[in-house]
């Protein structure tokens, strides 16, 4: 998914500490026009920009397609982070640069690895009518974050706890692995909380968790706490997102009345600060300048140079020398050209 705000913010995001679990509430983000959907954006915010690696949270339907058009996203660009679709109702077409082309369906996972640079579309499937799940990004380390793209897709299989379900998606949960190669330490899965029930599972103590809540209200308890008694659960309802510093070694998740569906991420403390601009992860303002002066040309765009504030005189960074973003099937939509850049120079936060 690309992130289509007309003006988006640029935002330096860093680790931020915290003393105990924090909630997280959404924002309304419209993609696109009147009609267009609505997604419920938790990162990246002013009170925490990253969980891990993991800097980007959307939330999304459950949406009538038929009201709103449901996914509709011609191509566009990434780079430095990877992308995830995971779905609770409806499905997906992706297409990206790679030559990878697949339907996601609920319970499977689309990963793609944006690298150097990669372009992919996004589009509600015809047969689509309720279309409902979220999408999430994790920025790559230094290390990984010019390495080649690539995408990968896996259903995954639930396991049976006491109280409910997970599905590992991404990393390791409820004592099952992902064979998803991720590059970076990264933990994405789907919780199901029967009602009036609890599920417990074994965390890594090292990791930054997220649980965002799809259906219901969860009690949430950390290292081990009963989440019904004790009177150390937080409550978390839906479209919020509950973030637990590192140190827990266990979680235990608790349904009312309803039945809980969540999505819980995670990952160490990312320990580099980046630069976020629509659909790019860089790690300065110019680089920004300089990715988006690339698609822009690529796509041919007239305004390739005219790419905002000190646009002129900043080159791609020498580990990005020959940067593309892949060749895209004839007879596609026309790509999303980038947005104007902000006026003003963004200079980092300590």
């Amino acid at each position: 998914m690309s992130n289509t705000e007309p003006d988006p913010p640029e935002r330096v995001c860093a680790g931020t500490e915290a003393a105990g679990t924090e909630i997280l509430t959404p924002r309304e983000v419209p993609l696109g026009g009147p009609r267009a959907m609505t997604v419920h954006r938790t990162l990246p915010q002013r009170a925490r920009s990253l969980i891990g690696p993991w800097c980007f949270v959307d939330h999304f339907g459950p949406d009538d397609v038929a009201a709103t058009g449901g996914m509709n996203v011609p191509r566009h660009p990434h780079t430095g982070l990877a992308t995830v679709t995971l779905l609770f109702a409806g499905k997906v077409e992706h297409t990206d640069s790679t030559g990878f082309a697949n339907t996601v369906r609920p319970a499977e996972v689309n990963l793609m690895i944006a690298g150097s640079g990669i372009s992919h579309s996004e589009f509600s499937n015809p047969a689509t009518r309720i279309l409902h799940g979220v999408q999430l990004w994790y920025a790559l380390p230094e290390s990984e974050r010019f390495g080649q793209p690539g995408s990968q897709h896996h259903v995954a299989e639930a396991v049976e706890l006491p109280g409910g379900q997970v599905w590992t998606y991404l990393g390791e949960c409820a004592g099952l692995r992902s064979p998803v190669e991720t590059r970076v330490e990264a933990l994405a899965a789907q919780i199901h909380v029967e009602p009036g029930e609890q599920v417990r599972f074994d965390v890594d103590p090292e990791y930054e968790l997220g649980l965002l809540v799809d259906q219901g209200a969860a009690q949430l308890s950390a290292s081990g706490g009963v989440a019904s008694a004790g009177g150390d659960a937080t409550a978390v309802t839906s479209r919020e997102l509950a973030y637990v510093p590192p140190g827990s070694d266990q979680l235990t998740i608790a349904a009312g009345d309803e039945a809980v569906r969540a999505v819980l991420i995670g990952g160490p403390p990312l320990g580099e600060q980046i630069v976020m601009w629509w659909n790019f992860v860089a790690r300065s303002h110019d680089e920004v300048i300089a990715f988006r002066r690339a698609w822009q040309a690529e796509i041919g765009h007239p305004d390739a140079e005219a790419a905002g504030t000190e646009a002129r005189g900043t080159e791609l960074p020498a580990a990005a020398a020959g940067m593309d973003f892949g060749p895209f099937p004839a007879g596609t939509p026309d790509p999303l050209p980038a947005p104007r850049l902000p006026n003003a120079r963004l200079r980092p936060r300590s």
